[in-house]
């Protein structure tokens, strides 16, 4: 077995040792670390992904692959960052206004880092205000909301008219998921796109992101 095939192997099962310690074994031997995450760490999370979708994984099974995702980036990141690699976009992610809820959002954070994007996590019980911040001042081009209650729901699409009222709607795509949220609900709110898990989120974020680059 390749050492990328190991790294790759290392993400999808989840130990989180073998990540760092191959990932870190690859940048002595002087190995690209773009190669690292276009050809080991990004395909063992889609891959991560797949086996979600088709109920061979489980939400443990995505956070513990995140957090040896997440490891192995620690080691490659600043190296990425030094090469001048853009990533994919900017995501601003946050649970709304109310909501202290976090698994979800989390876990999608890390799957978007995962897929190659950066991500600004604002936490939780995020008013509109800090999203507007995230956008003006990280320059984020994406914005994720999360919210597990009912009761929390309506605060997505008060931080969209917020984006709207700041001037910066335009300049960004709003992306919506948790668990009562509905596509009809995201279409009702005027959000760009949405998810009922966090495979799917990725997905929609990168169409997104190609799409506002076209």
């Amino acid at each position: 077995m390749s050492a990328l095939q190991e790294l790759y192997t290392a993400v999808l099962e989840g130990n989180a040792n073998s990540a760092k310690t191959v990932t870190q074994q690859l940048l002595d031997a002087g190995t690209d670390p773009q190669e690292l995450l276009n050809k080991a760490m990004i395909p063992a999370m889609d891959e991560v992904g797949r086996r979600f979708e088709t109920n061979e994984y489980f939400v443990p099974e995505l956070l513990i692959s995140a957090r040896a995702m997440k490891g192995a980036l620690e080691l490659v990141k600043p190296l990425l960052v030094a090469g001048g690699m853009q990533p994919v976009a900017r995501v601003a992610i946050g649970t709304v206004k109310g909501d202290l809820h976090d698994i979800g959002k989390n876990l999608v954070a890390a799957m978007l880092e995962g897929g190659g994007f950066e991500v600004v996590d604002l936490g939780v019980d995020v008013s509109p205000e800090k999203f507007i911040e995230a956008v003006k001042a990280k320059n984020a081009s994406v914005v994720a909301l999360s919210a597990l209650l009912t009761t929390t729901m309506p605060a997505m699409g008060t931080v969209i008219k917020a984006l709207e009222e700041a001037g910066v709607r335009k300049q960004v795509k709003v992306i919506i998921g948790g668990a009562p949220i509905t596509r009809q609900y995201a279409e009702q709110i005027g959000a760009d796109g949405y998810s009922d898990n966090a495979n799917g989120a990725v997905a929609i974020a990168r169409t997104l992101a190609v799409t506002d680059k076209n």
